[in-house]
């Protein structure tokens, strides 16, 4: 589609590019085997970790997954470049390396290096539910409801910087469709039976129409 359209990467982008790195091991329910062999693999990979972490356009800040309640619309897409930066440049291979795993679980303005760097790539691909001083919880997949106490869906948290922006995000698969004047939650479960959705991005909210599809079900939302 050329410059027609525009992707974020999400936890399963970053997920194909380290296996394709060969710095993680395949999941047994991944279905990554047409990519990997595909015969412009390369040109694929490349054109993947060149996709941005987060957009803003328009009005409308666009993430895979979600936002710390600390950081505001500019903090977010500088620390996106950050990450982008590393995945763009010659040692892409070595910063997938390092970068899974769930600690440190809270942004600090003093993070340095790969613990800053894997802070961001969880919130901005994997967040679901967090506290209200961003302790996040990354092992909750239910939908609303099933946080522990103290933790909130990321866009409930008390005092969110980016409350004036309208978010569009999808990753919560069993979240279902949220539609609010600044949030626009897409994720309606296609890969488990649910629906894929797309919507319009107008300014107006009641002009942003949603368009869904029926899909045919392909893995357990929670395994």
């Amino acid at each position: 589609m050329g410059n027609r359209a525009e992707t974020v990467l999400g936890n399963h982008d970053i997920h194909l590019l380290a296996v394709a790195a060969g710095v993680r091991k395949r999941g047994k329910t991944d279905t990554l085997d047409e990519i990997l062999s595909a015969s412009d693999l390369e040109e694929l990979l490349t054109w993947l970790r060149h996709r941005p972490l987060a957009l803003q356009e328009d009005g409308f800040l666009l993430v895979h997954a979600g936002v710390l309640p600390q950081w505001t619309t500019t903090q977010v897409i500088d620390l996106a470049r950050e990450v982008e930066e590393q995945l763009q440049g010659p040692n892409w291979q070595a910063f997938l390396a390092n970068i899974f795993g769930n600690a440190p679980d809270r942004w600090h303005d003093s993070l340095r290096g790969i613990e800053r760097h894997r802070v961001v790539v969880n919130a901005l691909t994997r967040l679901r539910y967090c506290t209200s001083d961003g302790v996040m919880d990354l092992k909750t997949k239910e939908g609303l409801g099933k946080a522990s106490a103290g933790y909130y869906p990321w866009f409930d948290a008390p005092g969110r910087r980016t409350a004036d922006i309208t978010i569009v995000c999808g990753h919560w698969s069993t979240l279902g469709l949220v539609m609010r004047p600044n949030l626009m939650a897409l994720d309606t479960g296609c890969v488990w039976g649910g629906k894929l959705t797309a919507a319009r991005l107008a300014p107006n909210p009641p002009d942003r129409t949603v368009i869904q599809v029926d899909c045919p079900q392909y893995c357990n939302p929670l395994a």
